[in-house]
């Protein structure tokens, strides 16, 4: 059974930045994609970030230039660098991951983590 489960969120003040962390376990042999998301209250889910296990990444508009995704391989840990935060950026965080090599300009969808909280303040 596939798990993931997301820490690290928290409250900073805009130009601040946070690490996100997101513990994944369950997955067999094989490739798997893995993504990072955002929602605001009454605003849809927005995919910001995604990496498989062949290395690929895409990072949507909203993360370019400003937000890294990274993979500790033996500890199946996927991490979220932010930097430069803004208040904007103030949402509930999601982990999320699915089977298979992530697909062009497309996020994982298959399994998701529970969420963690961002907050910028200005």
């Amino acid at each position: 059974q596939v798990q993931l489960a997301e820490s690290g969120g928290g409250s900073v003040q805009s130009g601040g930045s946070l690490s996100l962390s997101c513990a994944i376990s369950g997955f067999g042999y094989g490739s798997y994609c893995m993504g990072w998301y955002r929602q605001a209250p009454g605003q849809a889910r927005e995919g910001l970030a995604s990496l498989d296990t062949d290395g690929h990444k895409n990072y949507g508009d909203s993360a370019k230039g400003r937000f890294t995704i990274s993979l500790d391989n033996p500890k199946a840990i996927l991490y979220l660098q932010m930097n430069d935060l803004k208040p904007e950026d103030s949402a509930m965080y999601y982990c999320a991951a699915e089977n298979g090599l992530c697909v062009a300009n497309d996020f994982p969808k298959a399994y998701w983590g529970q969420g963690t909280q961002v907050t910028v303040s200005s």
